[in-house]
């Protein structure tokens, strides 16, 4: 996806003020997959796991508008005090963010960029818990922009002054 907006200098020329944000790549990072107290955990009925699902999120800089963003997943299913399984997942993926003023790429990234890796990580996730012979977990929608004004308000908190309200 492009944006570019046209506008004009004093002396009436048109400038092109190009706005661009693009995947160039997405790509697994890492992953793990551990299933400790298989197969006795398969004979096992009625078998009912919590399933405790944690998202978090990075990103660097790769220079000229290029940045990397990893969507960091685990599923962790535990039946009393046993593991049943954990996924640990790193869905990453390279993204072109240019021409866009430091606040709206800050967003770009921690909002579009997830948004764009998480139906990669969702399948990956629920591929690779089949493969270990349990049924696949689908997880679902996450709102990466309320995530992202949470984090946002915390690090501002974080950042005020003590005494301050």
């Amino acid at each position: 996806m492009s944006e570019s907006s046209t506008g004009k200098q004093g002396n009436g020329a048109a400038t092109e003020d190009a706005r661009q944000f693009g995947l160039r790549r997405f790509y697994i990072k890492d992953v793990s997959f551990e299933a400790p107290n298989s197969p006795g955990i398969f004979a096992e009925s009625g078998l009912d796991p919590e399933i405790k699902v944690n998202l978090r999120t990075s990103q660097r800089s790769l220079g000229d508008g290029v940045s990397e963003v990893v969507l960091h997943v685990t599923v962790h299913a535990v039946a009393g005090q046993r593991t049943v399984f954990l996924v640990e997942l790193q869905q990453a993926g390279v993204f072109q963010i240019s021409g866009f003023p430091p606040d709206e790429a800050r967003t770009i990234l921690g909002v579009a960029c997830p948004n764009a890796l998480f139906p990669y990580a969702r399948e990956a996730v629920s591929s690779i818990i089949q493969r270990g012979g349990f049924a696949p977990i689908l997880l679902q929608p996450i709102d990466f922009t309320t995530l992202f004004a949470q984090a946002q308000a915390e690090r501002a908190a974080k950042a005020a002054p003590a005494g301050q309200a």
